[in-house]
């Protein structure tokens, strides 16, 4: 076991949602600064941040502010169509690696943190979810040229399939991936492991947004779109009580092996 001035804490935050994400980000790491709590690298998958569906320029400074250093995406990433403008001048955003090449922006980045380097990498599964290029080949194809530049590697795999994230992170694991996030469903699972003892994994880091809602949304347009198979608007719940999901992790800052977390009794 490392000593935690040998490791990097991360904290991965689930998919924000609208205003009430915002809100619930805002003041959950407000209230780490406070009681001094801070960790040493802050992740958040912002593909529904404004409005539910893609991310304004003016949202992502504002996250940007709050303490955010990387925001991941997913197939929302290009609904607000604003993110042509900023997604090439962001220092922090990243879309899904496993669009066409020539697509706008870039599907990891590399960060600097605590003397050592982070790579982070977001991927699109391909069950259910709009044609891409396959995240398999892409990761097979680039981990090597990402682990000589960063000893922890982390990948939000944006994906709809269960089995497919399970299996996805198994063959992660196989390329001393440090860790695999599962985004997208927006309800946080239970199956959070270190998997051969290397990666630390989650089928899906859940979401934060408004608590009386269907994964974010109303109630009521999710009702009716479900019971009529009409297209319906969907709009962001606005509840006064919140929901914050989030994954907290520690990475030998050597090896970017995942640290099993001691239990305080």
């Amino acid at each position: 076991m490392t000593t935690e001035n040998e490791q990097i804490k991360v904290l991965f935050i689930g998919d924000i949602v609208g205003r009430p994400g915002r809100n619930a980000v805002k003041h959950f790491l407000d209230d780490l600064r406070s009681n001094e709590k801070n960790y040493d690298f802050v992740i958040a998958n912002v593909e529904n941040a404004s409005h539910g569906f893609g991310l304004t320029e003016k949202n992502h400074n504002d996250l940007a502010s709050y303490g955010i250093d990387c925001f991941t995406s997913g197939n929302h990433i290009w609904d607000k169509k604003d993110i042509y403008s900023y997604i090439d001048k962001s220092d922090r955003l990243i879309r899904p690696m496993n669009y066409p090449k020539g697509t706008y922006g870039v599907g990891y980045r590399i960060f600097d943190v605590k003397n050592t380097r982070v790579a982070v990498m977001n991927l699109l599964g391909r069950t259910f979810m709009t044609p891409v290029d396959s995240p398999w080949e892409i990761l097979e194809n680039e981990i090597g040229k990402i682990k000589e530049q960063a000893s922890v590697v982390i990948v939000d795999f944006h994906a709809e399939a269960t089995a497919e994230k399970i299996c996805f992170a198994k063959f992660c694991s196989e390329h001393n991936v440090s860790a695999v996030l599962g985004t997208h469903t927006h309800v946080q699972t239970a199956d959070e492991k270190i998997i051969n003892n290397y990666t630390a994994y989650i089928t899906d880091a859940g979401f934060c947004g408004a608590f009386d809602s269907v994964i974010g949304m109303a109630y009521e347009p999710s009702l009716k779109r479900l019971i009529s198979s009409i297209p319906e608007r969907f709009d962001v719940a606005e509840t006064p009580l919140l929901e914050l999901n989030a994954v907290s992790m520690r990475f030998d800052a050597v090896s970017g092996q995942a640290q099993k977390e001691r239990i305080e009794r």
